[in-house]
């Protein structure tokens, strides 16, 4: 909500009013993304709300600052995470001139957007899961949230543009309204400590100059019993 604070509660609305329920993924292009969220099951669909505003960057407030950790840092930008979401934000030499510093989603595997049409301002209903690197749409779609378990299952979709069978949400739900016992229960790596830090240091010794943030997976677990 940092990043997307009217797309995360559109999302969220949509959810609980069980406008996603039973959608199907309409649109699935391998290596690069599925979408879904439409109320008629094309391109185009919206909800009975009104279209959102874009949100393609935010302001790194000093709050946030302490809640992202950078994992490139170059003369002309930087690249890390704002808990589990990837972001790019402005080169150091750029903060440092004044104001608060610019940022913007990173569209790695996993991160979720919202579509729209040729209109900036047109996103309403429509996701989107990144099932591959595409930063391309860096700044030009609204990144509200990231999946952070079961990409693997977002990528075995039927694939096509309407695939010939679609795959279908069957029920969408927020885990803070299920009851207790029904809620995932997963721990997510902190980007702060040091097993993701060394992590990210021996990618980055493998890959050398190609490193990028992309090639970052944050570790998820079910937690010990």
């Amino acid at each position: 909500p940092e990043v997307a604070p009217r797309a995360v509660a559109r999302v969220k609305q949509l959810a609980r009013e069980g406008v996603y329920d039973g959608l199907q993924f309409h649109r699935v292009i391998e290596g690069f993304v599925a979408q879904t969220g439409n109320p008629n099951n094309r391109d185009g669909g919206t909800s009975d709300h009104p279209d959102l505003e874009p949100e393609f960057t935010f302001r790194l407030t000093p709050a946030l600052v302490d809640a992202v950790t950078m994992v490139t840092q170059a003369s002309d930008g930087r690249t890390g995470f704002l808990r589990s979401l990837p972001l790019a934000a402005v080169s150091t030499a750029e903060a440092a001139r004044g104001g608060l510093p610019r940022a913007w989603g990173a569209y790695c595997p996993g991160v979720l957007g919202m579509g729209r049409q040729a209109d900036p301002g047109s996103a309403n209903s429509e996701i989107f899961v990144m099932l591959e690197a595409a930063r391309r749409l860096d700044r030009d779609y609204t990144p509200f949230g990231r999946v952070i378990a079961g990409l693997d299952v977002a990528r075995s979709l039927a694939v096509g543009e309407p695939p010939a069978a679609p795959d279908r949400m069957l029920r969408v739900a927020l885990a803070a309204d299920l009851p207790e016992d029904e809620r995932p229960k997963l721990e997510v790596a902190d980007p702060n400590g040091e097993t993701f830090q060394a992590r990210v240091a021996a990618l980055r010794a493998e890959q050398g100059a190609d490193f990028t943030l992309c090639d970052v997976e944050i570790p998820v677990r079910a937690p010990p019993r």
